[in-house]
């Protein structure tokens, strides 16, 4: 059993004196990226909760604000559904969603050594946490509450910062799985 272990390893034992002076210092990688993903989660979230709370007492009930002539303008609406307005009568699955979302990137920071991905797991954190705030908290009611969004640029969406957060978070995604950066930081060639 022991020539075994020696052979192959096990995931608790490193095979020489050179892998364990190296564990800790992995460990501790791991600690700063964790580190990192909450701390860029802190800030979409508190970014995008405090946008809401100036637009809503700002903005609400107020003739929208122009900021680039016709082409951005700030303009508060509540939306019960996803992106676009899609799927008014599904709140409560949103709300699943996200809470679902948010554990599943809670689980994978255990096994996260890589910075670019702990940023794009801390933009989506932040804009789910921001989105799903408003889905518990805000009117009609508890996980059926209307998302605020103010951000609307000509032609497309009206859009909040934890949307923002969200896009911004899949994309950096997409481009770290194009180049082969696995969460864990390890590189593949495909």
């Amino acid at each position: 059993m022991a020539e075994a272990e020696r052979i192959i390893g096990t995931p608790d034992t490193p095979e020489d004196s050179g892998e364990r002076a190296e564990a800790p210092a992995r460990r501790t990688g791991r600690g700063r990226r964790i580190a990192v993903l909450f701390a860029v989660a802190v800030f979409a979230y508190a970014l995008d909760l405090g946008s809401k709370l100036l637009v809503v007492a700002k903005l609400e009930h107020h003739a929208p604000i122009q900021l680039v002539g016709d082409l951005l303008e700030l303009h508060a609406i509540r939306n019960p559904g996803a992106a676009f307005g899609f799927g008014a009568a599904f709140t409560i699955i949103f709300t699943v969603i996200a809470a679902a979302v948010i554990a599943v990137i809670i689980r994978l920071a255990r096994k996260l050594y890589s910075t670019p991905w702990a940023i794009a797991l801390g933009l989506l954190l932040g804009g789910a946490l921001g989105n799903l705030t408003d889905r518990i908290f805000r009117a009609p009611g508890v996980f059926q509450g209307e998302v605020v969004d103010f951000i609307a640029p000509r032609g497309f969406a009206v859009f909040n910062l934890a949307d923002s957060a969200i896009v911004c978070g899949g994309i950096l995604i997409v481009l770290l799985s194009f180049r082969g950066l696995d969460p864990d930081g390890t590189v593949h060639k495909d």
